[in-house]
Protein backbone atom coordinates (compact mmCIF):
# COMPACT_ATOMS: atom_id res chain seq x y z
CA UNK A 1 0.00 0.00 0.00
CA UNK A 2 1.38 3.29 -1.30
CA UNK A 3 1.15 6.08 1.65
CA UNK A 4 -0.42 9.35 0.05
CA UNK A 5 -0.52 12.88 1.45
CA UNK A 6 -0.62 16.42 0.46
CA UNK A 7 2.19 18.48 -0.30
CA UNK A 8 2.71 21.97 -1.46
CA UNK A 9 5.22 24.37 -2.58
CA UNK A 10 8.90 23.25 -2.91
CA UNK A 11 8.66 20.53 -0.86
CA UNK A 12 6.37 18.73 -4.18
CA UNK A 13 8.57 19.95 -7.00
CA UNK A 14 11.88 18.03 -4.45
CA UNK A 15 9.54 15.24 -4.65
CA UNK A 16 9.12 14.97 -8.16
CA UNK A 17 12.31 15.58 -8.93
CA UNK A 18 13.98 13.08 -6.61
CA UNK A 19 11.35 9.90 -6.86
CA UNK A 20 11.70 10.04 -10.70
CA UNK A 21 9.61 7.22 -11.76
CA UNK A 22 10.48 4.85 -9.15
CA UNK A 23 8.33 3.72 -6.10
CA UNK A 24 9.46 5.85 -3.18
CA UNK A 25 6.80 5.98 -0.55
CA UNK A 26 6.72 8.83 -0.66
CA UNK A 27 10.42 9.19 0.56
CA UNK A 28 12.59 11.93 -1.01
CA UNK A 29 16.33 9.33 -2.10
CA UNK A 30 18.85 10.35 -5.14
CA UNK A 31 17.87 9.38 -8.52
CA UNK A 32 18.15 5.85 -9.17
CA UNK A 33 17.10 4.35 -5.61
CA UNK A 34 13.90 2.90 -5.02
CA UNK A 35 11.96 1.61 -1.82
CA UNK A 36 10.10 -1.58 -1.27
CA UNK A 37 7.88 -1.28 2.18
CA UNK A 38 8.51 -4.62 3.60
CA UNK A 39 5.89 -4.44 6.22
CA UNK A 40 3.49 -1.51 7.06
CA UNK A 41 4.03 -1.27 10.44
CA UNK A 42 4.75 -4.39 12.94
CA UNK A 43 4.61 -1.58 16.12
CA UNK A 44 7.12 0.53 18.31
CA UNK A 45 9.77 -0.46 16.30
CA UNK A 46 13.94 -0.06 17.64
CA UNK A 47 16.60 -1.71 15.83
CA UNK A 48 16.89 -4.48 12.67
CA UNK A 49 19.23 -7.74 12.47
CA UNK A 50 19.32 -9.36 9.43
CA UNK A 51 20.58 -13.10 8.85
CA UNK A 52 22.26 -14.87 5.94
CA UNK A 53 18.94 -16.47 5.16
CA UNK A 54 17.33 -13.38 4.87
CA UNK A 55 15.37 -13.01 8.05
CA UNK A 56 14.68 -9.79 9.71
CA UNK A 57 14.60 -9.19 13.68
CA UNK A 58 12.77 -5.94 15.05
CA UNK A 59 12.84 -5.26 18.69
CA UNK A 60 9.65 -3.33 20.06
CA UNK A 61 10.42 -0.75 22.42
CA UNK A 62 8.16 1.35 25.21
CA UNK A 63 10.59 4.36 26.66
CA UNK A 64 10.81 4.30 30.62
CA UNK A 65 10.17 8.10 30.78
CA UNK A 66 6.38 7.27 29.53
CA UNK A 67 3.88 5.73 30.95
CA UNK A 68 4.21 1.76 29.83
CA UNK A 69 1.11 0.49 27.96
CA UNK A 70 1.57 -3.49 28.66
CA UNK A 71 -1.26 -4.14 25.66
CA UNK A 72 1.29 -2.55 23.23
CA UNK A 73 4.42 -4.42 24.42
CA UNK A 74 4.81 -7.44 21.52
CA UNK A 75 8.60 -8.63 22.50
CA UNK A 76 10.73 -9.37 19.37
CA UNK A 77 9.05 -9.30 16.01
CA UNK A 78 10.51 -11.87 13.25
CA UNK A 79 9.84 -11.22 9.24
CA UNK A 80 10.12 -13.76 6.31
CA UNK A 81 9.98 -13.33 2.77
CA UNK A 82 8.68 -16.79 1.33
CA UNK A 83 8.17 -15.68 -2.38
CA UNK A 84 11.17 -13.16 -3.07
CA UNK A 85 9.39 -10.25 -3.59
CA UNK A 86 11.05 -8.13 -0.45
CA UNK A 87 7.89 -8.20 1.82
CA UNK A 88 7.24 -10.10 4.58
CA UNK A 89 4.21 -12.76 4.25
CA UNK A 90 5.36 -14.40 7.13
CA UNK A 91 5.12 -12.58 10.41
CA UNK A 92 5.86 -13.81 14.32
CA UNK A 93 6.38 -12.73 17.26
CA UNK A 94 8.41 -14.10 20.40
CA UNK A 95 9.51 -13.38 23.86
CA UNK A 96 6.38 -11.30 24.54
CA UNK A 97 7.55 -9.73 27.53
CA UNK A 98 11.26 -8.32 25.84
CA UNK A 99 10.79 -4.36 25.72
CA UNK A 100 14.38 -3.86 23.63
CA UNK A 101 16.31 -1.68 21.78
CA UNK A 102 19.77 -2.99 20.07
CA UNK A 103 19.62 -6.08 17.46
CA UNK A 104 22.55 -7.50 15.56
CA UNK A 105 24.00 -10.65 14.19
CA UNK A 106 27.04 -12.52 15.48
CA UNK A 107 28.32 -15.90 14.58
CA UNK A 108 25.00 -17.05 13.56
CA UNK A 109 22.97 -15.81 16.89
CA UNK A 110 20.94 -13.10 17.56
CA UNK A 111 21.99 -10.41 19.84
CA UNK A 112 19.34 -7.82 21.81
CA UNK A 113 19.45 -5.82 23.79
CA UNK A 114 17.34 -4.12 26.34
CA UNK A 115 17.46 -1.02 28.99
CA UNK A 116 19.52 -3.44 31.25
CA UNK A 117 21.48 -5.95 29.32
CA UNK A 118 22.71 -7.73 26.58
CA UNK A 119 21.11 -11.28 25.67
CA UNK A 120 21.36 -14.18 22.59
CA UNK A 121 19.40 -16.02 21.02
CA UNK A 122 20.36 -19.07 19.21
CA UNK A 123 18.95 -21.03 16.09
CA UNK A 124 18.51 -24.48 15.17
CA UNK A 125 18.80 -24.34 11.71
CA UNK A 126 16.38 -22.26 9.08
CA UNK A 127 14.07 -21.98 12.25
CA UNK A 128 12.20 -18.30 12.09
CA UNK A 129 11.50 -18.07 15.61
CA UNK A 130 14.48 -19.70 17.89
CA UNK A 131 13.23 -22.53 20.21
CA UNK A 132 15.53 -21.91 23.12
CA UNK A 133 14.92 -19.26 25.87
CA UNK A 134 17.29 -15.91 25.55
CA UNK A 135 20.57 -16.53 27.21
CA UNK A 136 22.28 -13.25 29.51
CA UNK A 137 25.35 -12.11 27.70
CA UNK A 138 25.70 -8.82 30.29
CA UNK A 139 22.86 -8.28 32.90
CA UNK A 140 22.38 -6.21 35.34
CA UNK A 141 22.65 -2.91 34.32
CA UNK A 142 20.68 -0.35 36.35
CA UNK A 143 17.38 0.59 35.19
CA UNK A 144 17.25 4.12 34.37
CA UNK A 145 14.52 6.95 33.33
CA UNK A 146 16.86 8.56 30.78
CA UNK A 147 19.67 7.44 28.22
CA UNK A 148 18.99 3.85 29.22
CA UNK A 149 19.81 2.03 25.81
CA UNK A 150 22.09 -0.77 25.83
CA UNK A 151 22.94 -0.30 22.06
CA UNK A 152 25.91 -2.79 21.27
CA UNK A 153 28.30 -3.52 18.19
CA UNK A 154 31.23 -6.23 17.91
CA UNK A 155 34.97 -6.11 16.81
CA UNK A 156 36.89 -8.55 14.75
CA UNK A 157 38.58 -9.79 17.90
CA UNK A 158 35.40 -11.59 19.84
CA UNK A 159 34.47 -8.24 22.20
CA UNK A 160 31.42 -6.48 22.40
CA UNK A 161 31.34 -2.39 23.30
CA UNK A 162 27.53 -1.46 25.01
CA UNK A 163 26.54 2.67 24.84
CA UNK A 164 26.12 3.11 28.64
CA UNK A 165 24.22 6.77 28.67
CA UNK A 166 24.59 9.05 31.43
CA UNK A 167 21.16 9.50 33.62
CA UNK A 168 21.16 13.41 33.82
CA UNK A 169 21.23 16.32 30.76
CA UNK A 170 24.49 17.90 32.20
CA UNK A 171 25.51 16.30 35.65
CA UNK A 172 24.21 19.57 37.23
CA UNK A 173 23.73 19.60 41.77
CA UNK A 174 19.87 19.29 40.31
CA UNK A 175 18.78 17.54 37.18
CA UNK A 176 17.69 20.09 34.33
CA UNK A 177 16.87 22.63 36.65
CA UNK A 178 17.65 26.69 35.92
CA UNK A 179 20.93 27.79 36.92
CA UNK A 180 22.06 24.71 38.94
CA UNK A 181 25.34 24.23 38.56
CA UNK A 182 27.30 21.13 37.77
CA UNK A 183 29.08 18.40 39.90
CA UNK A 184 32.47 18.85 39.91
CA UNK A 185 34.02 16.33 39.45
CA UNK A 186 31.34 14.24 37.93
CA UNK A 187 30.21 10.78 40.10
CA UNK A 188 28.45 9.49 36.74
CA UNK A 189 31.63 9.46 34.59
CA UNK A 190 32.41 6.37 37.20
CA UNK A 191 29.65 3.92 35.98
CA UNK A 192 27.81 6.02 33.05
CA UNK A 193 28.26 7.93 29.69
CA UNK A 194 30.93 6.00 28.18
CA UNK A 195 31.34 2.80 26.34
CA UNK A 196 32.31 -0.49 28.02
CA UNK A 197 34.15 -3.58 26.26
CA UNK A 198 33.04 -7.37 27.62
CA UNK A 199 33.93 -10.81 25.86
CA UNK A 200 31.38 -11.37 23.55
CA UNK A 201 30.81 -14.79 23.87
CA UNK A 202 31.18 -15.24 27.57
CA UNK A 203 27.37 -15.48 30.00
CA UNK A 204 26.21 -13.82 33.06
CA UNK A 205 28.47 -11.24 33.02
CA UNK A 206 27.77 -7.98 35.17
CA UNK A 207 29.11 -4.51 34.66
CA UNK A 208 31.82 -5.04 37.12
CA UNK A 209 33.03 -7.72 34.32
CA UNK A 210 33.43 -5.30 31.45
CA UNK A 211 36.10 -2.37 31.11
CA UNK A 212 35.61 1.14 30.66
CA UNK A 213 36.82 1.57 26.95
CA UNK A 214 35.92 5.22 26.47
CA UNK A 215 34.41 7.95 28.53
CA UNK A 216 32.80 11.91 28.64
CA UNK A 217 30.14 10.16 26.05
CA UNK A 218 26.67 11.72 27.08
CA UNK A 219 24.84 8.80 25.49
CA UNK A 220 25.61 6.71 21.98
CA UNK A 221 23.11 5.23 20.77
CA UNK A 222 24.23 4.57 17.00
CA UNK A 223 27.51 2.74 17.50
CA UNK A 224 29.51 0.53 15.03
CA UNK A 225 32.48 -0.95 14.41
CA UNK A 226 34.21 -0.31 10.89
CA UNK A 227 36.36 -3.24 9.77
CA UNK A 228 38.13 -1.11 7.14
CA UNK A 229 39.99 0.40 9.79
CA UNK A 230 39.89 -1.61 12.67
CA UNK A 231 38.25 0.99 14.84
CA UNK A 232 35.14 1.72 16.65
CA UNK A 233 32.90 4.55 15.94
CA UNK A 234 29.79 6.32 17.11
CA UNK A 235 27.52 9.89 17.65
CA UNK A 236 26.86 10.80 20.70
CA UNK A 237 23.59 13.05 21.52
CA UNK A 238 24.61 16.44 22.58
CA UNK A 239 22.99 17.85 25.96
CA UNK A 240 19.97 19.71 26.10
CA UNK A 241 17.85 22.63 26.90
CA UNK A 242 21.00 25.61 27.34
CA UNK A 243 18.19 28.71 26.88
CA UNK A 244 15.97 27.22 30.16
CA UNK A 245 18.77 26.18 32.53
CA UNK A 246 20.80 29.45 31.43
CA UNK A 247 18.27 32.00 29.85
CA UNK A 248 20.80 34.98 30.81
CA UNK A 249 23.28 33.17 28.31
CA UNK A 250 21.22 31.39 25.81
CA UNK A 251 18.42 31.75 23.18
CA UNK A 252 15.67 29.40 21.88
CA UNK A 253 17.31 29.68 18.92
CA UNK A 254 20.85 29.08 20.65
CA UNK A 255 19.15 26.19 22.08
CA UNK A 256 17.83 24.88 18.47
CA UNK A 257 21.16 25.58 16.81
CA UNK A 258 24.16 25.18 18.85
CA UNK A 259 24.87 21.85 20.47
CA UNK A 260 26.40 19.54 17.79
CA UNK A 261 25.71 16.18 17.57
CA UNK A 262 28.98 14.51 17.23
CA UNK A 263 30.57 11.63 15.18
CA UNK A 264 33.63 10.33 16.24
CA UNK A 265 36.02 7.85 16.04
CA UNK A 266 36.97 6.34 19.34
CA UNK A 267 39.98 5.49 21.24
CA UNK A 268 40.51 3.21 23.75
CA UNK A 269 40.85 5.33 26.77
CA UNK A 270 39.66 8.36 25.27
CA UNK A 271 37.85 11.15 26.92
CA UNK A 272 35.01 13.06 25.09
CA UNK A 273 34.13 16.08 26.87
CA UNK A 274 30.79 15.22 28.46
CA UNK A 275 29.53 16.98 30.60
CA UNK A 276 32.21 19.78 31.00
CA UNK A 277 32.19 20.49 27.12
CA UNK A 278 29.88 20.65 24.53
CA UNK A 279 31.11 21.14 20.68
CA UNK A 280 29.85 24.53 19.36
CA UNK A 281 28.29 24.04 15.95
CA UNK A 282 28.44 27.85 15.09
CA UNK A 283 31.75 28.08 15.86
CA UNK A 284 33.07 24.53 14.83
CA UNK A 285 35.06 24.19 18.39
CA UNK A 286 34.54 22.51 21.75
CA UNK A 287 33.92 25.16 24.45
CA UNK A 288 33.17 25.03 28.30
CA UNK A 289 29.85 23.69 29.37
CA UNK A 290 27.77 26.76 31.53
CA UNK A 291 27.17 24.53 34.12
CA UNK A 292 31.04 24.62 34.60
CA UNK A 293 31.51 28.05 33.95
CA UNK A 294 31.11 28.17 30.03
CA UNK A 295 29.39 30.88 28.37
CA UNK A 296 28.88 29.31 24.71
CA UNK A 297 32.66 30.65 23.84
CA UNK A 298 34.87 29.94 25.99
CA UNK A 299 36.97 27.49 24.33
CA UNK A 300 38.05 24.21 26.25
CA UNK A 301 41.32 23.17 26.98
CA UNK A 302 43.40 22.36 23.88
CA UNK A 303 44.08 18.63 23.56
CA UNK A 304 42.01 17.54 26.18
CA UNK A 305 39.46 16.63 24.77
CA UNK A 306 38.89 14.84 21.10
CA UNK A 307 37.49 16.55 18.13
CA UNK A 308 34.20 15.02 16.35
CA UNK A 309 34.95 13.96 12.91
CA UNK A 310 31.70 15.80 11.79
CA UNK A 311 28.74 17.82 13.45
CA UNK A 312 25.37 17.82 12.59
CA UNK A 313 22.41 20.29 13.87
CA UNK A 314 21.85 20.26 16.97
CA UNK A 315 18.99 17.99 18.41
CA UNK A 316 18.40 15.62 15.47
CA UNK A 317 19.23 12.66 17.77
CA UNK A 318 21.46 10.04 15.85
CA UNK A 319 20.10 6.39 16.49
CA UNK A 320 21.90 4.08 14.41
CA UNK A 321 24.99 3.95 12.30
CA UNK A 322 26.21 1.52 10.00
CA UNK A 323 29.14 1.48 7.23
CA UNK A 324 28.51 0.40 4.16
CA UNK A 325 30.02 -2.78 2.91
CA UNK A 326 27.34 -3.83 -0.10
CA UNK A 327 27.41 -4.14 -3.84
CA UNK A 328 24.09 -3.03 -4.76
CA UNK A 329 24.90 0.92 -4.28
CA UNK A 330 27.16 3.07 -6.61
CA UNK A 331 30.78 2.31 -5.62
CA UNK A 332 31.18 5.80 -4.41
CA UNK A 333 28.77 4.40 -1.33
CA UNK A 334 31.10 1.50 -0.60
CA UNK A 335 32.96 1.75 3.21
CA UNK A 336 30.90 5.44 4.15
CA UNK A 337 28.64 5.95 6.93
CA UNK A 338 24.85 5.37 6.90
CA UNK A 339 23.13 7.85 10.25
CA UNK A 340 20.04 7.60 10.89
CA UNK A 341 18.28 10.64 12.73
CA UNK A 342 15.21 9.92 14.58
CA UNK A 343 14.58 13.69 14.61
CA UNK A 344 14.46 16.49 17.76
CA UNK A 345 12.02 17.24 20.37
CA UNK A 346 13.34 20.27 21.91
CA UNK A 347 13.71 23.20 19.33
CA UNK A 348 10.67 24.46 20.12
CA UNK A 349 9.37 26.95 19.18
CA UNK A 350 11.49 26.76 16.04
CA UNK A 351 10.51 24.03 13.95
CA UNK A 352 11.63 20.35 15.08
CA UNK A 353 14.19 18.91 12.68
CA UNK A 354 16.03 15.85 12.02
CA UNK A 355 13.90 13.05 11.15
CA UNK A 356 16.27 11.61 7.84
CA UNK A 357 18.81 9.54 6.75
CA UNK A 358 22.34 10.80 5.83
CA UNK A 359 25.44 9.36 4.26
CA UNK A 360 28.84 10.22 4.92
CA UNK A 361 31.39 9.33 1.83
CA UNK A 362 34.64 7.96 3.96
CA UNK A 363 38.08 6.65 3.08
CA UNK A 364 41.00 5.29 5.52
CA UNK A 365 38.36 6.27 8.54
CA UNK A 366 37.93 9.73 8.08
CA UNK A 367 34.96 11.86 6.36
CA UNK A 368 36.23 12.25 2.56
CA UNK A 369 33.77 14.82 1.89
CA UNK A 370 30.47 17.11 2.72
CA UNK A 371 27.80 14.64 4.77
CA UNK A 372 24.31 14.44 2.56
CA UNK A 373 20.83 13.94 3.17
CA UNK A 374 20.01 9.96 1.56
CA UNK A 375 16.58 9.91 2.73
CA UNK A 376 14.52 12.25 3.84
CA UNK A 377 10.35 13.22 3.89
CA UNK A 378 10.11 10.78 6.69
CA UNK A 379 7.14 12.89 8.57
CA UNK A 380 5.34 13.58 5.22
CA UNK A 381 5.50 17.55 5.45
CA UNK A 382 5.62 19.67 8.67
CA UNK A 383 5.09 18.21 11.55
CA UNK A 384 1.65 19.37 13.20
CA UNK A 385 1.59 21.19 16.14
CA UNK A 386 5.68 20.74 16.14
CA UNK A 387 4.47 17.72 17.78
CA UNK A 388 6.94 14.26 16.97
CA UNK A 389 4.70 12.59 18.39
CA UNK A 390 2.23 13.33 15.38
CA UNK A 391 4.98 12.60 12.72
CA UNK A 392 4.03 10.28 10.23
CA UNK A 393 7.91 8.03 10.44
CA UNK A 394 10.79 8.90 12.23
CA UNK A 395 13.99 6.41 11.21
CA UNK A 396 15.67 4.63 13.91
CA UNK A 397 16.97 1.59 12.55
CA UNK A 398 19.38 0.92 9.79
CA UNK A 399 20.75 -2.70 8.12
CA UNK A 400 22.03 -3.76 5.03
CA UNK A 401 20.78 -7.70 3.33
CA UNK A 402 22.83 -9.90 1.57
CA UNK A 403 22.18 -8.28 -1.48
CA UNK A 404 23.47 -4.62 -0.35
CA UNK A 405 20.21 -3.62 -0.14
CA UNK A 406 19.65 -1.11 2.82
CA UNK A 407 16.73 -1.75 5.40
CA UNK A 408 15.16 1.51 7.05
CA UNK A 409 12.58 1.18 10.67
CA UNK A 410 10.95 3.85 11.53
CA UNK A 411 9.97 4.20 15.39
CA UNK A 412 6.30 5.28 15.18
CA UNK A 413 3.99 2.41 13.92
CA UNK A 414 7.02 0.16 12.69
CA UNK A 415 6.87 0.59 8.89
CA UNK A 416 10.09 -1.36 6.95
CA UNK A 417 11.26 0.36 4.03
CA UNK A 418 13.71 -1.52 1.74
CA UNK A 419 15.78 0.66 -0.44
CA UNK A 420 17.73 0.11 -3.40
CA UNK A 421 20.13 1.18 -6.69
CA UNK A 422 18.34 0.27 -9.76
CA UNK A 423 20.58 2.92 -12.17
CA UNK A 424 19.81 6.14 -13.80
Amino acid sequence: MKITHVISGSLALVLCQAAVAADTDGLVLPKGFEVTVVHEGIGLARHIAIRDNGDLYVTTHQFSFMPIDATKRIGIVALRDTNGDHKADVVQTFDPEFDGTGAVIYQGMLYVSDDVGVYRFHFDGNELIPKQPRETVIGGFPLERTHADKTFTFDNAGHIYVNVGAPTNSCQQQDRAPGSLGQNPCPYLEHYAGIWRFDATKLNQTPADGTRYATGLRNSIALNWNSDVNALYLTMHGRDQIDTIFPNLFTAQDNAELVGEELHRIVEGGNYGWPYTFFNARLNARVIAPEYGGDGKRRAESGKYAAPLLAFPAHWAPDDLLFYEGKNFPASYRGGAFIAFHGSWNRAPIAQAGYRVVFVPMKQGKPSGKWQTFADNFTGGPIPDNNPGKARARPVGLAVDGEGALYIVDSQVGRIWRVTYRGH
